[in-house]
């Protein structure tokens, strides 16, 4: 692998800018160390908590898919179809903490030079809750995490002080933040929901209680489609269907607005970005617009063969990226990190046909 590869990333070093997202393709130990064997850089564990977990009496994640014959989305197979973009109603993980320990220590001694970095989540319900949010931060360190990646983003909780409904709180953000960073010394992450129209203001909440870097976007609240024909949701139980989070190619425009609205309020932090990474134009694309750092998911996830860690993923990723910096002479990501993100403006500030334009207001002789 090219040492041009490398990543000064939260004060860590990848050996590449990639990393597995915090969902099922890092649920398990089984899996991590097959990712790290076909050459991530990184991974963020399925999101580890101290309450319990039970998830649907049914399928978890679906895949939609589109063609340009037929080009309705859905999830039934046709041919000549492309990936759209994933749904899921996954909840974090059903694996307890005292199972997670022993495992994140093989992990980490496993591949020492990779980077492990332990997503967290408790609630937002008084002292006893940041209480939990200190143990799981502690013990995940202790067990050999390089940082730790605080979920505030997982748009389908039950727990209303969980997930992507304490985002939104600043007060809460700030709570969090003081309790997971008085009770470990790692880089902290944190995931935000990116449904949400305070997003730079809750960035700029955690950063300045102490986040090295804001993590976006995961999953948009959504729901499945209804089949005409059947009249049922193409995923549901019992007839019944709650709010899901959409990812995959399908979000990768937004994921890019809000990376850029981040990255231009607070050009000197630090962003990992998140929503839709299929190959290397969107990992540039992330780049470009200020994140230092990608995330992958769904593309992994559907990767016949390679039992969802995307194993010829982080091969054509690395690869491709290897060959762009050879052929454009840049020594890293870093000489181009960013590029686009002081292109993007304001609508007034977008050149008009005639230079009389004034947005649609009439003059008075107040506004004159």
């Amino acid at each position: 692998m090219s040492d041009k590869l490398i990543t000064q990333f939260t004060g860590l070093t990848f050996v590449n800018p990639f990393i597995l997202a915090s969902a099922p393709p890092t649920e398990s130990k089984r899996k991590i160390l097959k990712a790290f064997e076909a050459g991530w850089g990184g991974v963020v564990t399925k999101t580890i908590g101290l309450h319990p977990v039970e998830n649907v009496a049914g399928p978890k994640t679906i895949y939609q898919r589109a063609s340009e014959e037929k080009p309705y989305v859905s999830r039934y197979k046709r041919p000549d179809t492309v990936s759209h973009s994933s749904w899921n109603w996954e909840l974090i993980s059903d694996q307890p903490l005292e199972q997670w320990l022993p495992d994140l220590e093989e992990i980490k001694t496993t591949y020492p030079d990779r980077m492990l970095i332990g997503s967290i989540m408790a609630g937002a319900g008084g002292e006893a809750e940041m209480e939990n949010w200190r143990k799981l931060a502690r013990a995940c360190v202790n067990a050999g995490c390089d940082a730790l990646e605080l979920n505030m983003s997982c748009p389908h909780m039950d727990r209303k002080d969980m997930g992507a409904h304490i985002a939104n709180d600043e007060d809460i953000i700030r709570a969090v933040l003081k309790a997971v960073t008085s009770a470990v010394d790692v880089p902290i992450w944190v995931k935000l929901t990116p449904a949400t129209s305070t997003l730079v203001d809750a960035a700029g909440a955690a950063y300045e209680a102490g986040a090295a870097s804001i993590s976006l976007c995961n999953t948009f609240p959504s729901l499945p489609l209804m089949d005409p024909e059947t009249m049922k949701f193409e995923v549901e139980v019992d007839g019944l269907v709650t709010s899901g989070g959409l990812g995959g190619l399908a979000i990768l425009h937004q994921a890019l607005q809000r990376v850029n609205d981040i990255s231009r309020a607070y050009p000197d932090k630090a962003i990992s970005g998140i929503g839709g990474i299929k190959g290397f134009r969107e990992a540039f694309n992330f780049i470009v617009h200020g994140a230092g750092n990608l995330q992958v998911c769904t593309a992994a996830m559907e990767e016949k063969g390679s039992g969802g860690v995307g194993v010829q993923l982080i091969q054509e990723l690395t690869s491709d990226l290897s060959d762009y910096l050879d052929r454009k002479g840049f020594a890293s990501i870093e000489e181009f990190r960013g590029a686009a993100r002081d292109r993007v403006v304001e609508h007034s500030k977008v050149r008009r046909k005639s230079e009389s334009y004034n947005g649609g207001y009439v003059q008075t002789e107040e506004t004159v």
